[in-house]
């Protein structure tokens, strides 16, 4: 079965499990804490859980052999073929304060290669898809192709990431982050998956992260990739493991941040 064949099944997922998390958004509904008091709040709520099951349950039923990575459940059958990356509620601390930056992340890996990527949010009606080649926006204002801004300064940058204290206060990390912040225009923060689909979408040019896991970057790699952008580790890299992350929109911009990270 090649990759297009999947392109219907993962936007039944996506229908699916946007049905199961939607109920919740801007409800009242129970959230826990992950890191349990040892770390920065890492919050997982009902909607999280009720979202990646649903997923389970169709992926399981239609295709028994393929393996599971989801950030709730755990692991399932890692060494097959194929291998589902799944992210519920990618921005879980922008969906309980009632923020529409987040969305459920399905990825698809061949080999531990991805291979195929949805970001859904439901909230908003819209979809950013791609398998590396091509990446397509489907939403509110119709079906388009995805492509990234041709920008290769720094300087004329829009760089994103989640939050400059998750690098760490006084860390190399955090200061290499801030070498990169210092040359761009202007620094956006908060947006979760959503700065990865604007970066394929060509409002944001950079966005640079640390410690994400597989489930927070498989399935916008071949978004990414496929709308002409680069996404990798900072140490130049394959990103399907997480770890620190450096996206851009274009080849040259990703390798001014890069010397800026390393340097």
């Amino acid at each position: 079965m090649s990759v297009v064949d999947f392109a219907r099944f993962v936007d039944d997922l996506a229908t699916q499990s946007g049905q199961a998390i939607l109920p919740f958004f801007r409800a009242s509904f129970a959230t826990e804490d992950k890191a349990k008091g040892h770390a920065a709040f890492d919050p997982v709520t009902e909607a999280d859980r009720a979202g990646e099951a649903v997923m389970r349950q169709l992926i399981k039923r239609s295709f028994p052999d393929h393996g599971i990575l989801g950030e709730e459940f755990g692991t399932e059958n890692p060494d097959a073929e194929y291998v589902w990356v799944l992210d519920p509620i990618d921005g879980t601390r922008g969906f309980i304060a009632g923020l529409p930056i987040w969305g459920t992340l399905i990825g698809l890996t061949r080999g531990g290669v991805p291979c195929y990527g949805l970001m859904n949010q439901p909230f908003t009606g819209e979809r950013f898809f791609g398998d590396g080649e091509a990446a397509h926006y489907q939403g509110p204002h119709g079906h388009r192709r995805l492509r990234t801004r041709r920008k290769g300064d720094l300087a004329d940058a829009v760089l994103h990431t989640t939050d400059p204290r998750l690098f760490g206060a006084g860390t190399t990390d955090r200061q290499a982050y801030e070498r990169v912040e210092t040359a761009t225009r202007l620094a956006r923060y908060g947006a979760d998956c959503y700065a990865y689909a604007m970066l394929a979408a060509g409002h944001i040019d950079l966005v640079v992260e640390a410690d994400l896991k597989p489930y927070d970057i498989v399935a916008m790699i071949p978004v990414i990739e496929g709308a002409g952008g680069v996404v990798t580790t900072w140490e130049g890299a394959s990103a399907a493991k997480g770890g620190r992350i450096v996206a851009a929109g274009d080849k040259r911009l990703h390798e001014a941040a890069l010397a800026l990270l390393n340097a």
